[in-house]
């Protein structure tokens, strides 16, 4: 296997990520790759770019007769076998991508057992969302080559990303803005990425980019808005938490999908009160309760306008209201109205 320029992305992340992620950027720094890569979790950004590296890494530049790329269910299996025993042409090894196969949660066995003795001339770069981390199939690439979980970045490695990426646009983010775009935009690396760009462009001609620059051109994300409205109800701004809810549906969000994500909200609240009053630190709270570490802070003043009793009634009540529509004795739209002037 050659030896590859690494990109500035994978740079960053080979000096500041999890071991998991360190493995595989040794590979692609020493060009001693495995014979076969799994890529999984929910960051697409990380997976994409950790996949193509690979193929840059595996596959000469425009060699098509040794590389072939599959994606979707329903793959057959054999078909994949008899491609990967076929001897490459002129090169090292055959390389064989498969995304999103399904074949980690279930029908992977027969593929597993392939894999397990494939012949030095075949490689398989994997890319899932779900695995299952009890299958064969897993296990035997985790055996025969690495298996990387590509989830959610935490704070600081956003934080000096987003940094990076300023600088390299000859700008400057200071922490604080960062954490705001962060709050509104969210964390998926792929929606921070275009946002950034329209940021830059937003400020071009000057050094430093503001909350203001943010603020005139980053789409809100349905999370954020959802955190104010539960915010407002909260704190019984009662204009503000229908203002939201009537920007949500000018929107075209639909009545009960907003209703869900708010119980889901008051769910976080929920778990992140009692967390904090068994005197878990924020990095565990974040952890336990599935949220970004750098929303910790703004999650527990949340939770403190509230009394555990008071989320319970707010969680039962949404329970009853979704009942209530799906029988048809309620219109969504209202219901969802009545719930907020109800708590707000």
């Amino acid at each position: 296997m050659r030896n590859v320029q690494i990109g500035l992305d994978s740079a960053f992340f080979f000096r500041y990520n999890s071991s998991a992620m360190k493995n595989i950027n040794e590979d692609l720094k020493s060009g001693q790759l495995k014979q076969a890569y799994l890529l999984f979790g929910i960051e697409d950004y990380l997976k994409r770019l950790y996949r193509d590296r690979l193929v840059k890494a595996m596959v000469a530049e425009g060699d098509t007769m040794n590389y072939a790329y599959f994606e979707g269910k329903g793959v057959e299996v054999k078909e994949l076998i008899d491609l990967a025993e076929t001897m490459p042409f002129f090169a090292e090894r055959r390389v064989i991508v498969l995304e999103n196969s399904g074949l980690f949660k279930s029908g992977g066995a027969d593929l597993a057992e392939y894999v397990g003795e494939m012949p030095e001339t075949a490689a398989f770069i994997f890319v899932e969302s779900e695995v299952d981390k009890r299958g064969k199939l897993y296990k035997v690439v985790q055996k025969k080559g690495r298996a990387v979980e590509l989830s959610t970045q935490d704070e600081g490695t956003l934080k000096r990303w987003i940094a990076g990426k300023a600088r390299d646009e000859g700008k400057r983010i200071g922490d604080q803005t960062i954490l705001y775009f962060l709050g509104k935009v969210g964390t998926d690396m792929e929606n921070i990425t275009k946002e950034l760009e329209k940021v830059f462009c937003y400020a071009l001609g000057r050094d430093e980019v503001t909350r203001e620059d943010v603020d005139a051109v980053c789409v809100t994300q349905i999370s954020s808005h959802i955190f104010d409205m539960v915010d407002a109800v909260a704190g019984k701004k009662r204009r503000r938490a229908l203002d939201l809810y009537y920007d949500l549906l000018a929107l075209k969000e639909p009545p009960m999908r907003i209703l869900f994500l708010m119980v889901r909200q008051f769910r976080i609240l929920y778990q992140v009160k009692q967390y904090d009053k068994k005197g878990y630190g924020r990095k565990e709270i974040a952890a336990k309760a599935g949220v970004p570490p750098f929303a910790v802070g703004k999650y527990l003043d949340q939770a403190k306008l509230l009394k555990s009793r008071e989320i319970r009634d707010v969680l039962e009540d949404a329970a009853d209201l979704e009942e209530r529509v799906k029988t048809g004795r309620l219109a969504d739209t209202l219901a969802v109205e009545l719930f907020i002037v109800k708590y707000s």
